[in-house]
Formats: C-alpha cells, sequence, structure tokens
C-alpha cells in the first residue's frame, strides 16, 4: 500500500484546507518544490499535487510549480487534481512528466468526457470522487450533486478509468480518521484500486486502512498530518511496506 503525502498548492504556498475551504487554509511551506524534495528523500514512492486555485478556476493556474516537480522528480509518479478540465491541460501535464491525471468536476458534470480521455490516456486517468453521506461534491466541494459515489464509480470502471480516489470531505483536514466502512464498501463495489483520502491522523489509522488491501484500497493521501507531525510519514511507509500483501490488480 501506499502512503502518498498530498502538496497543495494555493498561490504558490504549500496549503491544507479544512474540508475544502479555501478561506480556512494553513501554510505550510513557502515553496511546493522543496516539500516534494523532502516527502521524496522520507521514501514517498507517489506524490499526490492539487492546484487549488485552478481547481476553483476551471483552469491550470499552478502549473509551472508542478511541471518544476515533475522535472526534479522523473523517478517518483506524480498524480495531479485541479482543473483539469480539457484534454489540452492533460496533454501539457502527461508531456511535463506527470503520471496520473485526476479529474474531479468534469467527471461528474460530464460523464462522456472520462470515456473519451481514459481511452485516449490509458491507465493515465484517475477520477477524484469527494462525497458526504454518500453524495459526490463538485466544484471545490461547494456544491453537493445527487449522484450516488458507488454508481459513479462503477460507471467510471466501466470506462476504462485506472484508479478512483475517494474523499470524505465531511473527515479531510479535520483530522478524525478515515471513514473506514465507506472506503470499504466502495472499494468491494469495483475492482479498479482504491485511494483512500480525508481524515488521516496517526498510525492507528495507517494500521486499520492497511486492512482494507485485499479489498482493494492501494494507497491513502495524507496531508495535515504530516504537515503537523501526528504521522511520522517515514514510519507510516515503513510499515505499509512490510505488511504488503500481493497484488490483486495491476
Amino acid at each position: 500500500m501506499l502512503l502518498i503525502p498530498a502538496i497543495d498548492i494555493k498561490e504558490g504556498k504549500c496549503v491544507r484546507l479544512r474540508q475544502g475551504v479555501m478561506e480556512d487554509s494553513t501554510v505550510f511551506s513557502d515553496s511546493p518544490v522543496a516539500m516534494a524534495d523532502k516527502w521524496v528523500e522520507l521514501g514517498a514512492k507517489r506524490l499526490h499535487l492539487v492546484d487549488l486555485d485552478g481547481a476553483f478556476a476551471g483552469k491550470p493556474a499552478n502549473a509551472e510549480i508542478i511541471h518544476e516537480i515533475a522535472e526534479r522528480h522523473p523517478n517518483v509518479p506524480i498524480q495531479i487534481g485541479g482543473g483539469i478540465r480539457d484534454e489540452r491541460t492533460i496533454e501539457g501535464y502527461l508531456d511535463a512528466g506527470v503520471q496520473y491525471i485526476i479529474i474531479g468536476t468534469r467527471a461528474v458534470n460530464e460523464p462522456h468526457f472520462v470515456s473519451d480521455v481514459a481511452i485516449e490516456y490509458p491507465r493515465h486517468i484517475i477520477i477524484g470522487l469527494d462525497a458526504k453521506d454518500g453524495k459526490v461534491a463538485i466544484d471545490g466541494w461547494s456544491k453537493l450533486s445527487k449522484h450516488d459515489v458507488i454508481d459513479l464509480a462503477q460507471h467510471f470502471e466501466e470506462d476504462g478509468v485506472h484508479a478512483i480516489i475517494y474523499t470524505d470531505i465531511s473527515r479531510d483536514g479535520m483530522m478524525q480518521g478515515v471513514n473506514l466502512e465507506s472506503t470499504k464498501q466502495l472499494a468491494e463495489s469495483v475492482r479498479i484500486p482504491i485511494i483512500a483520502s480525508g481524515g488521516v491522523t496517526n498510525m492507528q489509522d495507517l494500521i486499520e486502512l492497511q486492512k482494507l488491501e485485499e479489498s482493494g484500497v492501494q494507497g491513502v493521501i495524507t496531508g495535515r498530518a504530516i504537515y503537523e507531525g501526528t504521522l511520522d510519514f517515514a514510519e507510516g511507509q515503513k510499515y505499509f511496506n512490510e505488511h504488503e500483501v500481493p497484488k490483486l490488480y495491476s
């Protein structure tokens, strides 16, 4: 299982939000590039980058920073989300060395877009499903849609997407633990890997999440916990390495 450090970029800085609220942000570093260097040095096997300004603007706003991180760490897969609404943006990131493209709002609003890009860019498209009470949120978590998380995940699986990132937005940035029940339910409803997100606080959360690996949970994204020090990133990744189960998926 992967422990994936999150680098959320707002106005060129590395920040964390609480429940996706742009006005409730904490700056953890003036340099997202330096932060990426730090997590890679500590053994990160993948990086999770989010262009927060891009997510709210509907187009990339911090692409230069993301390109620089990809250039500095060509051997570490990067997944990027935020403001990705067209194929030109996807191509730009892939050309820069980013491995995985996360599509959120447009995936929910225009599902046909997902089927098109999943065919065009096989094994590169990840869908971000951010939910509250089982319903998917869109537009930077500012709106709740009528769509059920599991129904959408199964639909996108049929389209051929590589994986699903599942975030319980009621837990995100709140340091209250992961919603294990809903994460397991989703993982067992599809065959593609699930990456958990939202609420990771400490090693106990990772111990509980690791039990879901056989259900199809491939990794977990962590942010505030590793920045505030309630979770030691290197210790967490070491635990996952030592307790890895045989892969049931590609």
